[in-house]
């Protein structure tokens, strides 16, 4: 029985990335060694982070002035490493969801923090529209789109001249982005790009050496735009599936065609939730429904099959559709990874689980 999964993270990789890396995990580019021991100063290996580097920049049109960095930590390391860099007195801080508040609770070492709107009163279940941000801030910070409650940021923001930074941790490749206002850009690996274990930061180099205080070597972007992610030793083997996960986009279309076809699959499964009476949405806000991870639970009057449901999708090879304890229910997380035929196969479950009860 073929499976799909739908783990929000680590989530699914794509056939080609996953074959590609088991392949150079016993015998890398000819070497006769495995990747996970091979010099990271290599020559081998040095082709590959450049290459890596080169197409992500392709691939997304990253201006000349931006560069691309892998780093450790994940992308909680940027919570601090990001106000550390670009906070000298206020920043504005749109809250979203658990991973903005985080981003909150760290900033606030560094200096002010202005959050101008929040929807953890409703349960994060809209992404706020209505807020001013004051000209006065070193940036403006907000996470595109949020995995825990399935809401997402469809557009970049802009706010004149205010520098934008943003956690895409999520929804990285899965459309265009225009990097006229941004100054930093983070995503965590493990949804769009390779196993968990590297950070992909793109970095405006023109905005950085700002601030007053000092900054620890480790965590000065500076460092890493400077050495070419090898100030230390990098995460070797999430480099390489980052870039064969590179590759096969390109092999796609590109990111225009990547989210045509994102698009097409939230469509299909958001088109059965709203139309199948056993099952509804828990986003308020429509127009905020994630392309990326799509949560629901059980209409009303089925709540009391929520187990059978789960254990039914289970058995029909729907892997990781539990939703996170803070909102209950599903959570069917469709990254660029996941085939048009995985949503497919979710929505013929829905349905016969909906035609058996």
């Amino acid at each position: 029985m073929k499976k799909y999964n739908f783990y929000a993270g680590p989530s699914i990789l794509s056939e080609y990335a996953i074959k590609k890396t088991a392949e150079a995990v016993i015998d890398f580019a000819g070497t006769g060694l495995s990747l996970m021991e091979v010099s990271h100063r290599g020559k081998e290996f040095t082709a590959v982070i450049n290459e890596a580097r080169a197409l992500i920049k392709e691939l997304l049109q990253i201006p000349e002035d931006f560069d691309v960095v892998f780093l450790g930590g994940g992308a909680s390391m940027q919570f601090c490493m990001a106000p550390y860099n670009f906070l000298e007195k206020k920043a504005a801080f749109l809250d979203t969801g658990t991973w903005a508040s985080k981003a909150i609770k760290e900033a606030k070492i560094f200096g002010e923090v202005n959050v101008v709107a929040s929807s953890k009163a409703d349960n994060y279940t809209y992404i706020p529209k209505t807020y001013e941000v004051p000209a006065d801030v070193d940036y403006f910070y907000y996470c595109t789109n949020n995995t825990i409650y399935g809401t997402e940021t469809h557009k970049d923001l802009s706010f004149g001249n205010i520098p934008v930074i943003a956690d895409m941790s999520s929804d990285i490749f899965s459309r265009p982005i225009d990097f006229t206002h941004y100054d930093l850009i983070f995503a965590g690996a493990q949804k769009n790009l390779a196993p968990a274990g590297v950070t992909l930061v793109i970095v405006r180099k023109s905005a950085l050496g700002r601030v007053s205080r000092p900054i620890p070597t480790m965590l000065d972007y500076r460092t890493h735009v400077d050495k070419e992610s090898m100030f230390n030793t990098p995460p070797v083997l999430p480099i390489f599936t980052a870039l064969q996960t590179a590759k096969w986009y390109q092999q796609l279309g590109g990111v225009e065609a990547i989210y045509k076809i994102n698009m097409e699959k939230a469509g299909i499964l958001y088109d059965e939730i709203d139309n199948n009476r056993m099952f509804k949405g828990t986003v308020t806000c429509k127009e905020d429904r994630s392309i990326m991870n799509v949560c629901f639970v059980m209409a009303d009057e089925y709540k009391d099959l929520e187990e059978d449901f789960a254990k039914f999708a289970a058995e029909a090879g729907m892997v990781g559709i539990k939703g996170h304890r803070s909102v209950g229910g599903f959570r069917a997380s469709i990254y660029n990874g996941m085939p048009l035929a995985g949503v497919q196969a979710l929505v013929d479950t829905m349905k016969k689980f909906a035609a058996t009860r």
